[in-house]
């Protein structure tokens, strides 16, 4: 039990990726606090971590609004009284468009969701996180590792929030506060099954052939699950990490190297 009665807090937790943090974390002890817009999703991933064994609280939450996330810091920590390890996962699509011809505003809009509310929530949290000794995940991508169109205001946000974690690691490290990185590439989970079987329609081939096309670009030749992202945030939030800050853990199946 990696995280025996420690406490988690997920932001962004959805169908794919965020259930299976919850879950994970759940499976390996924690107790879990659940933050995203989206209450039903909150309270069906609360069910499941409770099935689980675990507690969980699900706090209804705007991340980029700062009397929201001010709540959600006072709740979770008047509930459980300690937090540690905070999970910044809630993540916002930047525009995916040439960086010369991308909506400014909507840009931004990528930094703030991405960037500043993964500040903000680290902010709120560092007493709490220094009190218990604790670790802050953020989770990236891989779009850190190419510069493909039209992913260029998408790399833009996910390099500043790299740059955000390695700064927090040198500014938080002497409070005890490890701060690491997770950069998925592609996720095995219900939107890319989406898209995968639109692409297929399109082709007029069966969605499995897009799988295995792609899947024969990695390394290990299929593509990563949601737990087995999980999985690497469980590894760098726990005590097996405890020498471990300011760095990225590249979770891709081998599609890049880095």
């Amino acid at each position: 039990m990696l995280l025996a009665d420690k406490v988690v807090m997920v932001s962004g937790v959805g169908p794919g990726l965020g259930r299976a943090l919850a879950l994970r974390c759940a499976g390996q002890g924690a107790d879990v606090v659940l933050a995203a817009r989206t209450e039903s999703r909150l309270v069906e991933v609360a069910g499941e971590v409770r099935a689980a064994g675990r507690r969980a609280m699900a706090v209804p939450t705007d991340i980029t609004d700062d009397a929201a996330a001010t709540r959600l810091a006072d709740t979770a920590l008047e509930e459980f009284g300690r937090l540690d390890t905070l999970i910044n996962n809630a993540f916002a699509i930047p525009p995916l468009a040439e960086v010369t011809d991308a909506d400014l505003d909507a840009i931004r809009a990528g930094f703030d969701t991405n960037v500043i509310a993964a500040l903000r929530l680290t902010r709120l949290f560092t007493p709490a996180l220094a009190a218990t000794r604790g670790s802050v995940v953020m989770i990236n991508s891989a779009v850190l590792r190419h510069s493909r169109r039209p992913y260029g205001p998408y790399k833009m946000a996910k390099s500043a929030l790299l740059a955000l974690a390695q700064s927090l690691s040198t500014e938080l490290g002497p409070r005890g506060i490890r701060v690491n990185s997770v950069a998925p590439g592609y996720i095995w989970a219900d939107v890319l099954k989406w898209y995968f079987d639109y692409l297929g329609k399109q082709r007029g081939v069966p969605a499995e052939q897009i799988y295995d096309e792609t899947a024969a670009t990695l390394d290990l030749r299929k593509l990563p699950e949601p737990d087995e992202i999980a999985d690497a945030v469980v590894f760098l939030a726990s005590d097996l990490a405890r020498a471990i800050t300011g760095q990225c853990l590249d979770v891709n199946g081998g599609e890049f190297h880095h």
